[in-house]
């Protein structure tokens, strides 16, 4: 079985219970696998990253696998926005009209939520029985490859979002989902984890040769990597510690902002674009 998600956010859980720890997120529109049932819960595989986790099963829409390939292979676009608005119309209602237009919902949609099937011209995603109407401004439509400065402007709209383990939205994120959310605007899908992700890109071997959009990656005490963060140049990184926050590094590491002591100690840099 497959599914959707059409909620704002889902938690992933550890464990199948409401009390286990959150280990990830599904954003609006994200598609996942159903890989085990328990009681009420779904043990779901999300298909854009291959993260597992447990879900609430009556938070879950359920998919058929055509019905998943169909959706899958219609325009998707992303909202390029940490925070915006949509309205819904259930597609079971008669056509709008000027004069009685229907009775519409709102839904509230993150950065890097998915819309399928988007017609720019009627500026609207109409999928799952249902029509989302959105501007194409909030939506990010990928006709051009995207620039590392553009990447930047993206992530610094998320400055000041708290953090939360297994965030990825603006109103909680880890580093490693706000890495991941950040480059899904721009087009780049990266794996959920800090320690996946650093397998990914071309090492850049020194600090002074990193670029705008670089990846910087930090080891704990035992050697392990533990976080990550986006380069805005070569000596102040974006990062998600506390909340989002720009703060200066150095060869060794992220100088804190508020005592001028090292925080994370720099492993090693890659660059995806």
């Amino acid at each position: 079985m497959f599914g959707i998600n059409l909620h704002s956010v889902i938690p992933m859980r550890s464990e199948a219970r409401e009390q286990a720890e959150m280990c990830s997120q599904l954003l609006f529109g994200e598609t996942f696998e159903i890989v085990e049932k328990t009681n009420d819960w779904y043990l779901i595989q999300n298909r854009s990253d291959g993260y597992r986790g447990w879900i609430d099963g009556k938070m879950a829409e359920i998919l058929s696998e055509e019905e998943l390939i169909n959706l899958e292979k219609n325009n998707s676009v992303v909202v390029n926005y940490p925070f915006a608005i949509a309205e819904v119309e259930h597609n079971h209602t008669k056509e709008r009209s000027a004069t009685a237009p229907p009775s519409l919902e709102n839904i509230i949609l993150t950065g890097g939520s998915i819309l399928y099937n988007y017609n720019t011209k009627k500026e609207c995603a109409v999928f799952a029985g249902k029509t989302y109407y959105i501007s194409k401004a909030l939506v990010n439509i990928h006709s051009k490859p995207i620039t590392a400065s553009n990447l930047v402007s993206f992530a610094i709209l998320y400055q000041n979002s708290p953090y939360l383990w297994g965030g990825k939205n603006v109103l909680g994120i880890d580093c490693s989902g706000f890495v991941q959310v950040v480059f899904r605007i721009g087009g780049i899908m990266l794996p959920r984890d800090c320690s996946q992700q650093v397998e990914k890109g071309k090492v850049v071997d020194f600090l002074q040769e990193a670029q705008t959009g670089d990846l910087a990656f930090f080891e704990n005490k035992e050697g392990k990597i533990s976080h990550v963060g986006i380069l805005i140049n070569n000596t102040y990184i974006i990062h998600a510690s506390g909340r989002v926050k720009i703060e200066a590094i150095d060869t060794e590491g992220i100088i804190s902002e508020i005592d001028g002591n090292y925080t994370h100690r720099l492993r090693v840099i890659k660059r995806i674009i």
